[in-house]
């Protein structure tokens, strides 16, 4: 799915357009947020593709959601 990552001062966030959702990120498994997965608030866990550390935000990815928090 496409997602957008942005950040909003110290808080990333990940807005899913075609759900018109929009949460924080929560936890991380890598702390360059690529290439692992990641947490958002509702529950949701992405898997996030491999980019480089320094990628500018915001950008939009292709995440693939791993769980939906049930």
């Amino acid at each position: 799915m496409r997602v957008m990552i942005r950040k909003s001062g110290n808080e990333l966030s990940a807005y899913v357009a075609k759900k018109d959702l929009e949460e924080p990120i929560v936890a991380m498994e890598k702390p360059g947020l690529w290439g692992g997965w990641a947490d958002l608030s509702n529950g949701w866990r992405l898997e996030m593709p491999e980019m480089a550390p320094d990628t500018r935000l915001p950008i939009t990815v292709n995440a693939r959601r791993l769980s939906t928090g049930e």
